[in-house]
């Protein structure tokens, strides 16, 4: 898929420049045609000289700096780009995109682009969970700027956690989907489908100022979004309150409330070929919201609640052709309540967990899931990342669909 494809590396400087040697150089072995932009920062990690025998190109470093002087360097590259590459991403250089500063090639020739985007970033764990840096992300993110997310282990500053660039053969492996999506590939297992997945948790007011939640952060629904369009499928995401910055480039509808998301999933189920409710709905509400904030009047304050539309319910009810995959976030006797939950809603799999267990709660990177059908049990799933284990998912539905009952 990378044959001919022209991409466009930014490398920033972070001590995972290193990786970008190698990411370079598996970017030219399956056929594509690198240019490569280093900050100054960058070339204090991995000199020039590395990535432009690498590449077989020149290397560009300063915006004044024009090798040619038949163009503009920094136009000619952002018009050239298929795709540019931003890897290792620094909080610095993800700063300067959501501010849209041009302070410097990189950042110059990001402006000028029309090509998608692509970030890998690499930082330290506490960086990259800064509110600021979040913020930064969320908002590229919906501008559709794509995002490799960084794996966990053991950094260079001696944390352990979130911020390792990820393992170039992986980036690859990203990059090469992307084109294929691109190509709208009918090898894909879920090609011509359509999936609709929704993510987060819903909020019930109560007035102005407060309101009933949960802690889903929605990267489990965010990572299922991304899956099925790796697999080929036309993708809607209805997102409600989240802590982690959606995928790029996949339509996404906000929504507040369980009824808002009942409305918005009831309006695109006909069409659907897949649904996947991976959504913490708030099971109730309050029976009377205000529309002033309630003044402290005593030492207690009593809330009456009603019950919610149960949206998995209802769309178990009135399934026709869609695939119906459910979720169990329990705490106790996971298979009793998941299998009691799969026939009262009518679903076709549900997907538990028990979100005590260490890195299988919300929040997290990672889960830990059991997969059941009608029959029972169908896959017992180990501690993985969230991605890993939205692939295994919607591998199992692709097989199930096709008629591969496994």
């Amino acid at each position: 898929m990378l044959t001919g494809k022209k991409i466009l590396l930014g490398v920033t400087g972070g001590i995972a420049a290193f990786k970008a040697a190698s990411l370079c150089s598996k970017l030219v072995q399956q056929g594509a045609e690198v240019r490569v932009i280093m900050t100054e920062s960058a070339t204090k990690f991995i000199s020039e000289l590395t990535l432009q025998s690498l590449s077989r190109g020149p290397v560009y470093t300063d915006t004044f700096d024009e090798k040619n002087p038949a163009v503009i360097a920094h136009i000619n590259l952002a018009d050239w780009a298929d795709l540019v590459l931003i890897a290792p991403a620094t909080a610095n250089i993800i700063g300067k995109m959501a501010a849209g500063l041009a302070d410097d090639m990189l950042s110059t020739t990001l402006l000028a682009t029309q090509a998608p985007i692509m970030v890998a970033p690499a930082m330290n764990v506490h960086m990259y969970q800064h509110p600021a840096v979040m913020r930064n992300m969320n908002e590229l993110a919906e501008r559709g700027v794509m995002f490799v997310e960084p794996g966990e282990g053991l950094l260079a500053c001696g944390y352990v956690g979130k911020g390792r660039l990820e393992e170039p053969e992986e980036i690859v492996k990203v990059v090469e989907r992307y084109f294929e999506r691109l190509a709208g590939s009918a090898s894909l297992p879920l090609y011509g489908k359509k999936v609709v997945v929704t993510a987060g948790g819903t909020i019930e007011r109560i007035d102005p100022v407060r309101y009933i939640t949960n802690d889903s952060s929605g990267k489990m629904g965010f990572a299922l979004a991304e899956a099925a369009r790796e697999l080929g499928a036309e993708v809607l995401l209805i997102a409600g309150n989240t802590q982690s910055p959606p995928p790029a480039g996949i339509p996404l509808e906000r929504v507040q409330s369980a009824q808002d998301m009942y409305e918005a999933a009831l309006g695109h189920f006909g069409s659907s070929d897949i649904v996947i409710k991976a959504a913490a709905v708030a099971d109730y509400r309050p029976a009377v919201q205000s529309d002033r904030k309630i003044k402290k009047t005593g030492e207690t304050l009593t809330l009456d609640l009603v019950k919610n539309i149960d949206i998995l319910e209802q769309l178990g009810r009135l399934k026709t052709k869609q695939f119906l995959i459910g979720f169990a976030a329990e705490t106790n006797d996971v298979e009793k309540y998941a299998l009691d939950k799969l026939r009262r809603k009518n679903c076709d799999l549900i997907v538990a967990n028990d979100v005590t267990s260490e890195g299988a709660g919300f929040g997290t990177d990672t889960n830990i899931v059991n997969i059941y059908d009608a029959e029972g049990l169908v896959q017992s799933l180990p501690l993985l990342s969230k991605r890993q284990t939205a692939r295994q998912i919607l591998g199992l539905a692709a097989d199930r669909i096709a008629g591969d009952r496994v």
